[in-house]
């Protein structure tokens, strides 16, 4: 028996929990650098300064998590999952370090920035990593299990947050990845192989310089536009003509490059572009409700960080249950398509429930519109990834993998940015109807406790109103992602692997 055919069977079936332990633990961390600061994120800029650019701090780690995915996905094909995984381990490490002694908000952005570079690249080779392992109809539940455990970090995240920035320090929040990252590192290393192909190849670097170029203009425009320039300023319009320049540049490069960082016959594939469109537009709802619901248990309930962490527990539950479900679904039949276009479905209602947020609103509706939006989000990350895996060659399991992630990242990232201009244009407008024209300065903690009770009450409404257009968008995005969803041509899973190449150590 030959090094390479023991080294593959090793993965199976002895040492294949171990892997997978690895795999969510590497998942985990990274998921947890997304959300840990959303609770926390009012006492950051408190501290820092600039709340009108409060979603910063978390788009910068999304668009950053967006530009590495086809790059880590690449190079796990060329190089083994194993070596990326640790390197991005290291990038991601070394970002939290840094963005724990950040003096300034724009420096803890990029310090974030930093972060997700590492962190992005973790969870698309995470999730590829179970392609490696797994034969197709298997993965559903696997990635199933991957969406819970996202699920547990949208919440999870939060509570951690919100417990170290009340007993400790928000800069806490950084540092508590490092021993996690160091176990991390340690378990891929030890229990680990992945395959590789014999054969080194180059990288894309002109693709994927051309692509980090066009992503991250379009998301400065959507965050920058209409509320640091007007949208239609000469020098605001730049930005979208270099993104579409760029774009173009890209496509006609991965066309000509020996090895497309992300070759466009993918987009031939209909499982390919149809899970990418639908995970895609569901971005935009999951990161803005993840990232806005918070902000309005906080300011307008009144929660402390701690409570409004624990607030998201039953969005936590429903990703977990339904993504969960999903997956064993998945396994059992064969069989996915139905599960996203009714998701999306309750999607759609929950994120219509939270328009109707109030001051006065039941804490126990909040509860229910939040498990609704959990339930809906659930099924979609894990189809998505099986479907791709199912259907692209094992040559591009890492591209196709890491493309699941970058578009529901790229949705995430422009939705992220865009609703944060239309709720600071919003707000604006909500606070100058009511006498108060500092807009978002008007939320300082010193300045809502020197208004009388009318006073601070017409102002929490006003903030309510402000998320408002925040969730319609996110419904009409479900909404189109069940409608989508009908577009998807099943390939019934089988329960072989694919033929492995050489494994790397």
């Amino acid at each position: 028996m030959s090094a390479n055919t023991a080294a593959t069977q090793s993965q199976q079936p002895a040492n294949v929990k171990l892997v997978m332990g690895a795999v969510m633990a590497t998942f985990l961390l990274a998921s947890l650098g997304q959300t840990i600061i959303t609770t926390a994120l009012p006492i950051i800029v408190s501290d820092l300064g600039g709340i009108e650019h409060i979603s910063w701090a978390f788009t910068s780690y999304l668009l950053a998590a967006t530009v590495a995915s086809p790059l880590f996905g690449k190079l796990g094909d060329m190089y083994g999952r194993k070596l990326i995984l640790q390197i991005g381990i290291g990038i991601f490490l070394a970002g939290s370090l840094l963005a724990a002694i950040a003096p300034n908000l724009p420096l803890l952005v990029l310090c974030r920035f930093i972060q997700g570079l590492g962190g992005g690249g973790l969870i698309v080779t995470a999730m590829a990593a179970i392609g490696d392992v797994l034969p197709p109809r298997e993965r559903g539940k696997a990635q199933g299990f991957i969406g819970a455990a996202f699920g547990v970090s949208t919440v999870v995240g939060p509570l951690i947050g919100g417990v170290i920035v009340e007993a400790l320090s928000w800069r806490w929040l950084f540092l508590v990845n490092v021993p996690i990252g160091i176990l991390a590192f340690t378990v891929i290393s030890m229990v680990f192989k992945s395959p590789v192909g014999g054969t080194r190849r180059k990288v894309d670097y002109v693709g994927a310089t051309l692509l980090t170029t066009a992503l991250s203009a379009f998301v400065i425009y959507a965050s920058i536009g209409g509320t640091v320039i007007p949208w239609l300023a000469p020098e605001a319009l730049l930005l979208p003509v270099i993104g579409t320049v760029a774009l173009a540049a890209f496509i006609i490069a991965e066309h000509r490059a020996a090895e497309p960082i992300l070759p466009m016959f993918l987009f031939r594939n209909n499982a390919f572009l149809v899970s990418n469109a639908v995970g895609f537009v569901v971005g935009t709802a999951m990161f803005g409700t993840i990232t806005y619901l918070p902000s309005y248990l906080l300011i307008v309930q009144g929660f402390t960080p701690t409570a409004a962490g624990l607030a998201l527990l039953p969005m936590m539950l429903g990703i977990i249950s339904a993504s969960t479900l999903s997956g064993i679904l998945i396994s059992r039949t064969g069989r996915y398509k139905l599960q996203p276009i009714l998701s999306t479905a309750i999607l759609a209602l929950g994120m219509v429930l939270l328009t109707t947020l109030g001051t006065d609103t039941p804490f126990a509706l909040v509860v229910l519109y939040a498990l609704l939006v959990g339930i809906g989000i659930g099924p979609v990350m894990s189809v998505g990834v099986t479907a791709v895996q199912n259907a692209v060659p094992p040559s591009v399991l890492g591209v196709g993998t890491a493309s699941v992630q970058m578009f529901r990242q790229i949705g995430g990232s422009l939705g992220v940015a865009a609703l944060g201009a239309l709720f600071a244009n919003r707000l604006a407008a909500e606070t100058a109807a009511i006498g108060y024209p500092e807009g978002t300065a008007a939320y300082a903690t010193e300045v809502l406790a020197a208004l009388s009770p009318d006073g601070r009450l017409a102002m929490l409404e006003a903030y309510a109103a402000a998320l408002h257009p925040i969730f319609w968008v996110g419904a009409i995005a479900a909404v189109l992602a069940s409608l989508l969803g009908w577009l998807l041509v099943e390939v019934p899973l089988t329960d072989r692997r694919a033929p492995e190449p050489a494994a790397a150590e």
